[in-house]
């Protein structure tokens, strides 16, 4: 025991269940995953936000591929010691465990109180006055309808490319960027949870090959930054950016962030996020509801104007192309992930973005 003390780095192992403990409180406690979330996270969170926020470009993938790269050189070093200095095989293979501890220790220690402890907050619903409870087909055939008319109308204030699919009107992708920023800031005067002060979301280079892991965006909690797969669909760039800065703000669950994302499209004044929000809660409103009367959510589709069925076209089309092995596995690993934070229903959970759609369209109907 006293040979192991010898190693300093040791006590970082104390971090893992440190993190259990608060992870534990959270589940046990929503009061006081609440409290953590509006206190000591908006803190921890804007302050290492606005340090990153600094480099224009995703810290993240420099991370990454620097934490690959060291892997392999610490597995090769190891592996050499163990080789050549067989005399002392065994302290090295100790000092190669321990080590591997002390980071996944220390690693999941920053996860827990970077993002781990919001899984368990109340509910957005909960907090912000919005009734959740179950819908007729009748409200979730007029909520269909009403998306259905605003993706319309907000097609032909968009404009488009040569194949007739909508493009984002902006200099460059840090413009559409920015303007996500602003609706967020806007919309925290109505939601005063969803605080300002946080910076742009950041466009991945290696964009194309998360949409080979079927990966949109990711919020990175060990550099609070919210990254983007830019090489998607234009339509659906807006409400992407939107998402993923809901994930920044403490809001984890994927339904929740959807539609935190969708509000914030909503409140821009911008043409292209009002366009993105109202798209994405259209498709999965129809969904929803072709589930339960494939005949009404067919004769809505059939409403829609040839430019929104392009855009839809164009998004499927581009999806299928990344369809196989590799997609299959990374949606696994991420249903893996939601259901390990107490999201129980794995990936079905982001369809649950609808029952938050109709509590706010029956407030604005008057009967919520």
């Amino acid at each position: 025991m006293k040979k192991i003390m010898r190693f300093r780095r040791i006590w970082l192992t104390v971090l893992a269940p440190a993190a259990f403990v608060l992870i534990l409180a959270a589940e046990n406690s929503p009061d006081f995953a609440e409290r953590y979330a509006n206190t000591v996270y908006p803190v921890l969170s804007r302050g290492v936000n606005r340090m990153t926020s600094l480099a224009p470009f995703s810290i993240m993938e420099l991370l990454i591929a620097a934490l690959a790269a060291g892997a392999v050189i610490y597995m090769i070093f190891y592996i050499v010691k163990i080789i050549h200095h067989r005399e002392n095989r065994r302290k090295n293979l100790f000092l190669f465990a321990v080590n591997l501890i002390c980071i996944a220790s220390a690693l999941y220690f920053l996860f827990v109180i970077s993002c781990g402890i919001n899984y368990y907050r109340y509910p957005f619903a909960q907090t912000c006055g919005l009734n959740v409870k179950p819908s007729s087909k009748a409200e979730l055939t007029g909520l269909c309808s009403e998306l259905a008319e605003k993706a319309n109308t907000l097609r032909n204030q968009v404009q488009t490319g040569k194949n007739g699919v909508m493009r984002l009107n902006g200099d460059n992708i840090y413009t559409t960027a920015k303007e996500a920023q602003a609706s967020f800031d806007l919309i925290s005067g109505d939601y005063p949870l969803l605080r300002a002060g946080y910076g742009q979301p950041k466009p991945v280079f290696f964009s194309r090959l998360m949409s080979y892991c079927d990966i949109t965006g990711i919020f990175f909690p060990f550099t609070f930054e919210a990254n983007v797969n830019v090489d998607i669909p234009e339509y659906s760039i807006p409400s992407t950016m939107c998402h993923e800065l809901s994930h920044l703000r403490g809001y984890m669950r994927e339904d929740e962030a959807n539609f935190i994302g969708y509000l914030a499209c909503e409140k821009s004044g911008n043409a292209d996020f009002r366009y993105s929000g109202v798209m994405l809660a259209y498709i999965y409103a129809s969904n929803a509801l072709y589930g339960t009367d494939s005949d009404a959510a067919n004769g809505i589709y059939a409403a829609l104007s040839d430019g929104v069925k392009r855009d839809l076209a164009d998004n499927s089309a581009y999806w299928k192309q990344f369809e196989g092995p590799v997609a299959k596995v990374a949606d696994q690993v991420n249903d893996s992930y939601l259901k390990a934070n107490k999201q129980g229903d794995g990936v079905k959970s982001y369809g649950r973005m609808v029952d938050l759609l109709l509590a706010e369209y029956r407030i604005k109907k008057g009967t919520g």
